[in-house]
């Protein structure tokens, strides 16, 4: 009997293994469905369970940040997790690395790019770096202090997990105008959150993608997830309260100025103004 995985073989980012046993049961509203795409796949996860509640169904992963080759690579990164959790013998468990035997841990990890070519820098990083950091370079991880948070077990192979799924790798959108015709299909949407750390995913995400979404939602069934800090919903209800309004700035004229609170915090300000025919420059 196939195994169903409820959260995600490797870490992943924003992986929904908090809402696993709701959406199975989200599911069953959508039993006449026979066409489920998960256009924003990212882990798999729903994807996956997807498949295991609704065998007879086509599930569409869109294997856009290529989670797959970090599954391919699992075999090579329990043997440098292991490699690592050698050299962190002598270091007490979530205390920091300093020294000698963090040189050791880099050296490590720089012969396992160097030789095998590849190295799931997400997975270490959730085994080296505090407070949900991911790194995705050797570089990067030397900046950060690490720690030893290597789990005590080796990663196992999950040799089924996308057993079944038609796997895709384009752009969302891509992927939305190929099945939206299709009757009765289903949308799995959970897009980066907007307001949190984005920088894992392989795409630049601001805020016009974040409501670009909002058009696959449109006419469409679906299954869509977002957080309280992006306050999507609070602005559809506002939006939908005041239709006639527009974009007020659809004249305006923009002005940035870039400002610093120290040397590694910046911010934007903007000014927007009405009169076409004064243009103003500000020097950061």
């Amino acid at each position: 009997m196939r195994k169903m995985y409820l959260s995600a073989p490797l870490p992943f980012v924003g992986q929904k293994r908090m809402f696993a046993k709701e959406f199975i049961r989200v599911l069953d509203q959508f039993s006449d469905s026979t066409v489920f795409v998960d256009i924003f796949g990212g882990s798999g996860l729903l994807s996956h369970i997807t498949k295991c509640v609704r065998p007879d169904a086509t599930v569409v992963y869109n294997d856009f940040d290529n989670y797959r080759e970090r599954l391919g690579n699992i075999p090579a990164t329990n043997t440098l997790l292991s490699d690592l959790r050698h050299i962190l013998e002598g270091c007490k468990r979530l205390k920091a690395v300093t020294g000698e035997t963090r040189d050791k841990v880099f050296e490590r990890i720089r012969n396992e790019e160097k030789e095998n070519g590849y190295v799931d820098y997400i997975t270490l990083s959730s085994s080296l770096l505090f407070s949900m950091k991911y790194k995705l370079s050797l570089e990067g991880m030397k900046k950060e202090t690490i720690y030893n948070r290597i789990r005590t077990s080796a990663y196992p192979e999950p040799k089924d997990y996308l057993e079944g799924l038609t796997i895709t790798s384009e752009d969302y959108k891509e992927v939305f105008n190929r099945y939206k015709d299709i009757p009765g299909v289903v949308f799995l949407i959970d897009p980066p959150y907007l307001s949190t750390d984005v920088g894992t995913y392989k795409m630049c995400w601001k805020l016009a993608n974040y409501l670009d979404v909002l058009n696959v939602l449109e006419d469409s069934s679906f299954v869509y997830f977002t957080s309280n800090k992006s306050s999507i919903l609070e602005l559809c209800d506002w939006i939908g309260k005041n239709p006639s309004i527009g974009n007020p700035f659809k004249k305006c004229r923009k002005v940035e100025c870039n400002s610093h609170i120290n040397y590694n915090t910046k911010y934007t300000d903007i000014m927007l103004y009405t009169n076409p025919n004064i243009e103003i420059k500000l020097a950061a």
